[in-house]
């Protein structure tokens, strides 16, 4: 199974951090925040991953090479000023993700989900990770029917926030345009109403870095944790 990295994203909310580095790239716990992601997909048996990029592209694949140094092979999948959104994104990057059903990561949050549980998953269409909703976003958008994903407003128990983690299947994105700028939104809107969308509740850590001080409280608490971790003699 194959892994895509979603870090095309201008990272508005980040400025003025964001107008020299792009997000994936700014610091928490001593590593950039992308880092975590590869080290923790090596380690999980994933041996390729793709990343778009939009913003500051050319510092990512500077930074980030051919994948070696990670014992991951990576590939890139630029895209135009402004990028094409999640699904724009994601369809336009097809080519390289190939026929089997992938895994999928938002760049800019922080997560120990079990990479591994992926393989699990290669049977969905689509297949969510939902975490209970952040402070930011306390109202949440969608509940969990068994594993069947509704919207919060169909009231089947509590809301919770996607965690910008899934697995996807390629013709999930059949229908979006190469080139197209497309949102996730309108195909889970259809998966749903065709209760073809599965997902999962995560209560493990889950930080969505999103602005300049949710940053700085992650990187202060990775950087404790270290501290805090045994070294290996």
């Amino acid at each position: 199974m194959k892994a895509m990295i979603l870090a095309a994203g201008r990272g508005e909310r980040m400025r003025p951090l964001t107008d020299a580095t792009p997000k994936p790239l700014l610091a928490a716990g001593g590593k950039p925040l992308i880092v975590w992601h590869l080290e923790r997909l090596a380690a999980s048996g994933f041996r390729e991953v793709v990343i778009n990029h939009a913003h500051l592209g050319a510092q990512i694949e500077a930074a980030l090479g051919d994948g070696r140094a990670f014992g991951l092979s990576i590939r890139y999948s630029p895209e135009p000023p402004g990028a094409l959104e999640t699904a724009g994104g994601i369809a336009h990057a097809l080519p390289l993700l190939g026929e089997a059903p992938f895994l999928v990561v938002n760049g800019d949050v922080w997560c120990d989900w079990d990479f591994r549980r992926a393989y699990a998953l290669a049977d969905r269409l689509a297949h969510l990770v939902f975490v209970d909703n952040p402070p930011q976003h306390a109202s949440g958008d969608f509940c969990l029917d068994g594993e069947v994903v509704r919207y919060a407003a169909e009231r089947h128990g509590p809301t919770y926030t996607y965690a910008g983690t899934g697995v996807f299947a390629p013709r999930f994105f059949a229908g979006v345009p190469d080139g197209a700028v497309m949102k996730l939104r309108p195909l889970l809107d259809a998966a749903i109403a065709r209760r073809e969308l599965t997902g999962e509740h995560y209560t493990g850590r889950w930080v969505d870095v999103g602005t300049p001080a949710r940053l700085a409280e992650l990187d202060a608490e990775l950087r404790r944790t270290s501290e805090l971790t045994p070294r290996q003699n």
